[in-house]
């Protein structure tokens, strides 16, 4: 008999226990649950006295962080749930070819989804998180005493149909409340990441500290890889006094180990190179000499725009350089070069030489030393090229009226109060990712990262792919407090009524995508043949499978009657393709070719790797069929075998023919 494609989300719980029983298989008893059902469970006794050496119990002193329902929150990320996602052809772009997919759903919900097709296959994440200002509206996630009560109440929303309520400064639960919210989800998230992964999270002043918290428990200390100052061109003025103008980027590596043995450092480009190099070669066609050239280029530097490269302070007549260190510890002291400009010996750094003296006078014979006065150590010339690459700087600068400009440019109105920077996400992207890696941002908003990154595709010809997860929130003027707010909703409204589109979040987020990406083939036609500017829109529902599958015992036989299949009747055979998709380790991107063997429809995924056939009446030859192209999978309804001879003759079949397919039915 075939066996039954289980439709809930992975067990956490489960899968830890089973981690448990590789170390310490004598710590793993069984016992009698809930249902009267036989499991595996901890025996924590015999664990803690496996680890006596390190275990801290009772009220003994120790370094920890907590708050009330932290264990509530670990419940809630470990809980599985009877969900699914729900291709939408009508609202993707490409749905047949593009590798990219845009999930409406609650986050929490759909990370849980994404975790045995996804686990470990996220290059990078990033996520722009509610900041918890008292004005911010967090998702609501319930946190009841056991799992089953949580899987009944997560799905619940507000009377307007929306699962995210402000968080007050003056609720008793301020923190707490955004805590248990973050915790399972960056739990959930970190299973995501490949081993060299990483994860970048916004934050500004009224969480960083807890979120650093946080991410050390989650992710390890020792994977922590920076902590960078965000600074904007735009200040806030809630304090009165000192302005604010800086909001925070937390990183952290799935394995700190594994991403220095692949990506041993990260080079950043100097953004603004070029428009230097083009006010010199300007400056130097209208004749001005060295000194104004320089002048002009440290003003420049005074904007905000070009503060990093204020270390090519220096002009010559080939272009605008910085003097590099030439001394090194212990180096050598024993000789030196003359300057030419004095005609006495250089003077010699206290650390020693850097160089060989032939090395030195190899630098001098090409003009590439940097002499200084007679007091200071000379230096090796390095010129602002537009390919000059440094470690990334943990400063960098978001122009937020570019951006709110960039949002008008595309809606033709403000639709978004604060739209995250696109340059700074290009910047980041472009650090840890190349080639077909996956990118992910489970709060999407209005999908700046997606866009950022098609335009990364374009600029370096790499093929990254996006997964943008947001929870369909609908735009209300009336749940805002500012007048600024309310302005940006109603026209936000007005422009979805502009294009007849549902009044959430979402439409704007995947609007924009379909814009930008248009726009960067409108103004490339001839570049841009590969470029994948398409979506595959998802979205988060209700079970595939009827309440009977679940909970059987709760229906009376003749009310199981009811249900012959067991499936709802509003769900397609291509709702049904993509649960299977999800639980069956293949890619909600995948090519899906759709093909008829006898009369009967056939799908045929990834070339092969999954194969699925929903139809009535499948006869043996539909069967010796698709075992005869040996997929790694087959899914087929229950009640599609045509007869019994055909459930009897199955198993038969694809053992002589394809042994090694899994086969599952719904």
């Amino acid at each position: 008999m075939m066996e039954h494609l289980n439709m809930q989300s992975m067990d956490k719980v489960a899968a830890n226990v089973a981690k448990i029983r590789e170390l310490f298989p004598n710590c793993v008893t069984e016992r009698i649950n809930s249902e009267g059902k036989l499991e595996h469970a901890i025996d924590f006794d015999m664990l803690k006295q496996e680890l006596s050496d390190h275990v801290v119990d009772g009220l003994q002193e120790r370094y920890q962080f907590t708050w009330p329902d932290k264990r509530k929150a670990i419940l809630a990320a470990n809980a599985p749930i009877n969900k699914t996602l729900r291709p939408c052809r009508e609202e993707s772009v490409d749905f047949d070819n593009t590798e990219n997919l845009y999930i409406e759903g609650d986050n929490l919900e759909v990370l849980k989804l994404l975790q045995e097709t996804y686990l470990g296959k996220v290059k990078m994440i990033y996520i722009d998180p509610p900041y918890n200002t008292g004005n911010d509206f967090i998702y609501r996630d319930e946190f009841k005493q056991n799992a089953s009560e949580y899987k009944d109440n997560s799905g619940q929303y507000d009377e307007e149909g929306n699962q995210m309520v402000t968080n007050t400064e003056s609720n008793g639960r301020f923190h707490t409340d955004w805590l248990n919210m973050i915790y399972p989800r960056l739990k959930l998230a970190k299973d995501l990441l490949s081993d060299d992964g990483v994860i970048f999270i916004s934050i500004d002043d009224n969480e960083v500290d807890n979120l650093r918290k946080i991410c050390d428990e989650i992710f390890g200390e020792s994977n922590f890889i920076a902590h960078m100052v965000h600074k904007n061109n735009s200040m806030k003025n809630q304090s009165k006094y000192v302005g604010v103008s800086t909001e925070y980027i937390l990183i952290y590596s799935k394995s700190y180990e594994v991403l220095s043995l692949k990506q041993p450092n990260w080079r950043a480009s100097k953004k603004g190179a070029k428009d230097v190099n083009l006010m010199y070669t300007k400056l130097k066609k209208q004749g001005l000499c060295l000194d104004e050239i320089r002048e002009n280029i440290m003003e420049m530097y005074s904007k905000p725009k070009y503060s990093h490269l204020s270390r090519w302070n220096k002009v010559d007549e080939i272009g605008v350089f910085k003097d590099a260190d030439l001394s090194r510890d212990n180096g050598p002291k024993d000789y030196t070069i003359i300057n030419p400009n004095t005609g006495k010996p250089c003077v010699i750094p206290s650390r020693g030489w850097g160089k060989s003296y032939e090395e030195l006078l190899r630098l001098q014979a090409n003009d590439l030393i940097w002499y200084g006065d007679e007091d200071t150590p000379p230096g090796q010339k390095s010129y602002l090229t537009e390919e000059s690459e440094s470690v990334f700087d943990n400063f960098i600068f978001a122009d937020t009226a570019a951006d709110k400009k960039l949002i008008i440019s595309m809606f033709g109105r403000e639709v978004f109060e604060f739209p995250k920077s696109l340059d700074m996400l290009m910047q980041i992207i472009s650090l840890c990712t190349n080639k077909n890696d996956i990118i992910m941002d489970f709060f999407s908003g209005s999908a700046t990262t997606a866009h950022a990154l098609m335009n990364l595709n374009f600029n370096d010809k790499e093929k990254r792919k996006f997964i943008m997860v947001q929870l369909p929130e609908l735009i209300n003027p009336e749940r805002v407090t500012s007048e600024k707010s309310k302005k940006v909703a109603k026209n936000a409204i007005a422009f979805l009524d502009s294009i007849n589109k549902p009044h959430n979040i979402c439409e704007i987020g995947k609007e924009r995508i379909r814009r930008a990406g248009q726009k960067i083939k409108e103004e490339n036609p001839l570049t841009t043949q590969d470029l994948d500017i398409g979506f595959r829109v998802l979205k988060c529902d209700s079970s595939n499978m009827e309440d009977v599958y679940f909970t059987p015992k709760e229906y009376m036989d003749k009310q199981q009657s009811l249900f012959v299949d067991n499936i709802k009747k509003d769900r397609s055979d291509e709702d049904l393709l993509f649960d299977a998709m999800l639980k069956l380790d293949t890619p909600l991107s995948s090519k899906i070719e759709k093909i008829s063997i006898a009369g009967k429809t056939v799908y045929n995924v990834a070339q092969g790797h999954l194969m699925a056939c929903f139809d009535k009446n499948v006869t043996d030859e539909v069967i010796t069929a698709i075992a005869k192209e040996m997929p790694s999978y087959f899914v087929m309804r229950d009640s599609s075998q045509a007869d019994d001879s055909v459930a009897i003759n199955f198993e038969q079949i694809f053992n002589t023919y394809s042994p090694q397919t899994v086969r599952r039915v719904l």
